[in-house]
């Protein structure tokens, strides 16, 4: 079972320190998936406005989120 699997099946646990700590660790992932994702589109020229319609929030949001950690 590849990690992202056990992760997702622990998101979904009855016993809540499990499940809370699979969500945890997916909200974790999330965030390094979106940062990744976000410099790719600044890489090939994309607008902030562009990556913010693309992750349906404001490009004032994307921006301040990403304007330190992304070129």
């Amino acid at each position: 079972m590849s990690e992202a699997t056990e992760v997702a099946a622990a998101a979904s646990s009855r016993d809540p320190a499990i499940g809370l700590a699979g969500v945890a660790a997916l909200r974790r992932l999330l965030e390094s998936l979106e940062e990744l994702q976000v410099a790719n589109a600044r890489a090939q020229g994309w607008s902030w406005q562009q990556i913010a319609d693309a992750l349906s929030v404001s490009r004032q949001a994307v921006h301040k989120k990403y304007r330190r950690t992304v070129a």
